[in-house]
């Protein structure tokens, strides 16, 4: 007689050697509810191994070129020197319209981050003879200027030392 994948039965023994059968499909939905809330809670309260600034940077429009993430410890050149005055400067892959920056062993103090999608590699956040910004910028806080960049303290944050996540959307 022929019977089908989904009805047949899985055996589970006692410790008295009786048999009894559990159809197969039960047996895995009770396996995967016995594993899905450690997994979830495993997702969900997942941190940074390293203490330092973790960035995720969303809303990056393609993949071409890469996401630099400048990390400025004063105002010395924020944000438009990143190159020169910059405490940490990295330079991140793309990979699905995201990135992520990672600042590990920053000692406490006050910070800035000014982000920018460099989609044609040259260095640098490129404008239009306006002045007005041709590529995605962003800064930490959400800093937004009048009439150019914010400043230094309209972008920065305290640091203790410890875990920091952050999450910056680009601004095109």
């Amino acid at each position: 007689m022929y019977t089908s994948n989904i009805w047949k039965s899985t055996v589970i023994s006692s410790a008295k050697g009786s048999e009894k059968r559990v159809p197969f499909g039960v047996g895995c939905l009770l396996l995967f509810a016995l594993l899905l809330p450690v997994n979830l809670s495993t997702v969900a309260f997942a941190q940074s191994p390293c203490p330092g600034i973790h960035v995720q940077i969303l809303n990056i429009k393609n993949s071409a070129g890469k996401v630099a993430c400048a990390l400025f410890k004063s105002p010395a050149g924020f944000p438009t020197e990143y190159l020169r005055y910059a405490t940490n400067l990295m330079a991140i892959k793309i990979m699905k319209a995201q990135a992520r920056c990672d600042f590990e062993d920053i000692p406490p103090g006050t910070y800035a981050i000014a982000v920018v999608h460099d989609e044609n590699l040259n260095g640098k956040l490129d404008t239009n003879v306006l002045g007005i910004p041709t590529e995605g910028f962003a800064f930490s806080n959400d800093a937004k200027g009048l009439f150019g960049p914010p400043s230094f303290s309209a972008a920065s944050f305290p640091y203790d030392g410890r875990n920091i996540d952050l999450t910056i959307s680009l601004h095109y």
